[in-house]
C-alpha cells in the first residue's frame, strides 16, 4: 500500500495535505483498495464548517457507501468536481488527482493529533 510521508492520516482511513491555512483531503489508498471500484462520491457540504469527524460527504463502491470524515475542524470550501464524472480517479490516484475537499483550517492544532505515514503503515497492517 502506497502511505506517503508528507501526509497526515486516521484512523477511518482518510489523509490530509495541509498547504498553508488550507488542507486538502482524500481517502487512503488502503480505503480504495478495500472499497473496490468507486462509482459515486457525494460531497452537499461545500460552504459550512464542520467539526473533526463529523461527515463531509459518502463515497459508494460497487458494494457499498460509507461517510468520509473530517480529520480537522475546517470549513469545506471545495469539492474536486472532476469526481463528479471520474469517481474512479481515487481508485487510480487516491492521493494527487483522488483528492476530495479543500477545507480552511479552523484549528491547526488538531493536525498534531492525526497519525503520521509510519502510525497509519502500522495500523494497516494490523
Amino acid at each position: 500500500m502506497n502511505v506517503p510521508a508528507n501526509l497526515k492520516y486516521t484512523k477511518d482511513h482518510e489523509w490530509l495535505k495541509v498547504d498553508g491555512d488550507f488542507a486538502y483531503i482524500g481517502i487512503t489508498d488502503h480505503a480504495q483498495h478495500e472499497l473496490g471500484d468507486i462509482v459515486f462520491i457525494e460531497v452537499e457540504t461545500v460552504g459550512e464548517t464542520l467539526a473533526k469527524h463529523e461527515s463531509f460527504g459518502t463515497i459508494e463502491a460497487v458494494k457499498t457507501v460509507s461517510d468520509m470524515f473530517m480529520p480537522v475542524t475546517g470549513e469545506v470550501l471545495e469539492f474536486n468536481e472532476v469526481l463528479t464524472t471520474n469517481p474512479e480517479i481515487i481508485n487510480q490516484d487516491p492521493y494527487e488527482k483522488g483528492w476530495v475537499i479543500k477545507i480552511a483550517l479552523s484549528d491547526a492544532a488538531e493536525i498534531g493529533e492525526l497519525l503520521d505515514a509510519a502510525q497509519y503503515s502500522a495500523l494497516i497492517s494490523g
